[in-house]
């Protein structure tokens, strides 16, 4: 999405500003007022809530590393003995160290000290009691957190709980009297072209608004499993991560997250994590401190045209199932590979990345009614959630484990779409660093220019199943692809693993 000059930046925690240029341009005329940008209640909105919008000040001790490290310090340059330049550099950086400084006087260890840094981002209060949101990234390294009011009052915070996946986390501070809170809109009724205010802590300048429009909805910026932002022209800059993005009826109905710029600054393309997906995380954070998501137990991938045809899916939607967790909810209902999930829990399923949102927003434990597709055919499972941290919890313990290694075979190298295919052996796994519950026939090489490269397979790949079939053989598989081909069949849908297991299908042309 992103070209190669511009960049995605989540952009809350940057330093304090130190110095800043602004060119003021001078037009010849006066603007009228129908040129005016904007509706009149803009102004009103702003005012009813600006004491609600808060600046997050953060810092952390970190180490200064003189030989490179991390917030490295200037070192004096090498110069030539006698040049002209020695006495001023020696000055200058003599006057960087200061006493205590690195390298100073009363510092012993000149090539490392601790020093302190501190950032800024925003938060809005949500309770008149002391409760705050915020982005995690603007707190995520944190060791002091502080929230500064619009009337510069400073509260110490506390961090309540945190969610990496959708970037959000929550605070609580202890004020001497209730605060201004504001409460969240519904986002699912933002409408394209609709106006929105910004308020945040821009480039460390203090509490500022700015004004757009939804420039678009449930975007996919690629950023995580539940990517699901607002767009919006209205100006968002570095430390504006973690402010409100409200309607004109003064609601929140985003929290600002992200930019896509070339130089860190605003072109007009910010997103928000919608109040929607917001208030379903925090009402989990005040609960219990953690998110609690349901957990499928499935690897998915998105419905092609041609897989669709392989799977006698028309139209072709849903979410395809391309690996099942052996310890996960799927498999004890009878999901398997190759199925299409095209209903879940009375919601439909139109794309891959509907799935992850639904699952994680059903309740843990509830029993669910699934609707696949295999061979053409509608089936109806029903799942008992599990919760995905327990999930990934189980998943990290078993990549730590060893397993047996497979029992050698002999190696038979063939030819196929493209492909160099060989039947595992122990000196294959060990090349390719397979692991043992990994079976089927490896890739040993893959031909430039063949369909293959382009669906980005790789030697070290192992294919599984070929249209829902186990492979053992790499010469049985020959015979197969030859048996589609008489069939007429356009296409062979494999299903491949990586070497560490994770699989994945892939529709190859027989033409």
């Amino acid at each position: 999405m992103v070209g190669t000059f511009d960049r995605f930046v989540r952009h809350a925690r940057g330093t304090a500003l130190t110095a800043l240029t602004v060119a003021v341009i001078a037009w010849p005329g006066t603007v009228t007022p129908a040129f005016a940008r904007g509706p009149d209640g803009i102004a009103d909105v702003s005012e009813a809530v600006i004491d609600a919008v808060v600046n997050i000040s953060t810092s952390q001790n970190v180490n200064v590393d003189a030989r490179g490290g991390q917030q490295s310090t200037p070192q004096m340059p090498q110069l030539p003995p006698g040049s002209p330049l020695e006495d001023f550099f020696d000055e200058f950086f003599k006057n960087r160290r200061g006493p205590g400084g690195p390298g100073g006087p009363g510092n012993n260890n000149a090539d490392r000290a601790p020093r302190r840094v501190n950032s800024l981002g925003s938060g809005f209060i949500i309770d008149a009691a002391g409760i705050v949101v915020t982005n995690n990234h603007v707190i995520s390294e944190a060791d002091e957190v502080h929230v500064i009011l619009n009337d510069g009052s400073r509260l110490k915070a506390e961090i309540i709980g945190r969610d990496q996946k959708t970037d959000l986390a929550l605070l609580r501070v202890k004020p001497l009297k209730p605060l201004k809170a504001v409460k969240f809109g519904d986002s699912e009724k933002l409408r394209l072209g609709e106006w929105v205010i910004a308020i945040g802590n821009p480039f460390s300048l203090g509490g500022t608004v700015t004004a757009g429009i939804v420039s678009a909805r449930n975007r996919d910026i690629n950023s995580g499993p539940y990517d699901n932002y607002i767009q919006t022209d209205a100006a968002i800059n570095r430390g504006n991560s973690g402010g409100p993005l409200f309607n004109l009826n003064g609601e929140v109905i985003g929290v600002n997250t992200a930019i896509i710029s070339p130089s860190g600054g605003s072109i007009g393309i910010g997103f928000a994590v919608p109040s929607k997906t917001v208030v379903s995380v925090i009402d989990q954070l005040q609960k219990f401190g953690e998110t609690r998501r349901g957990w499928l137990g499935v690897r998915i991938q998105q419905v092609t045209d041609e897989l669709a045809e392989s799977l006698k899916i028309s139209p072709p939607r849903g979410a395809l199932i391309g690996g099942v967790d052996d310890k996960g909810p799927a498999k004890p209902a009878g999901i398997q590979p190759g199925d299409v999930v095209v209903k879940f829990d009375g919601r439909d399923i139109k794309e891959m990345r509907d799935l992850p949102r639904i699952v994680a927003d059903t309740a843990v434990g509830k029993d669910v009614e699934v609707i696949i597709i295999r061979d053409g055919k509608e089936e109806k499972k029903t799942v008992k959630l599990g919760r995905l941290e327990d999930g990934e919890k189980q998943a990290a313990l078993a990549a730590k484990k060893e397993k047996e290694a497979a029992p050698e075979e002999k190696s038979t190298v063939k030819k196929a779409l493209g492909l160099d295919l060989a039947n595992l052996s122990d000196e294959l796994r060990k090349r390719y660093n397979i692991k043992a519950a990994v079976k089927g026939i490896v890739i040993t090489g893959v031909e430039a220019n063949s369909v293959a490269a382009e669906k980005r397979l790789a030697a070290g790949n192992v294919i599984v199943e070929l249209q829902q079939q186990p492979v053992t053989n790499a010469a049985d598989f020959q015979t197969r692809i030859d048996k589609l081909k008489k069939e007429g069949k356009k296409s062979a849908v494999l299903l491949v693993s990586s070497a560490d297991g994770s699989t994945q299908f892939v529709a190859l042309s027989l033409q």
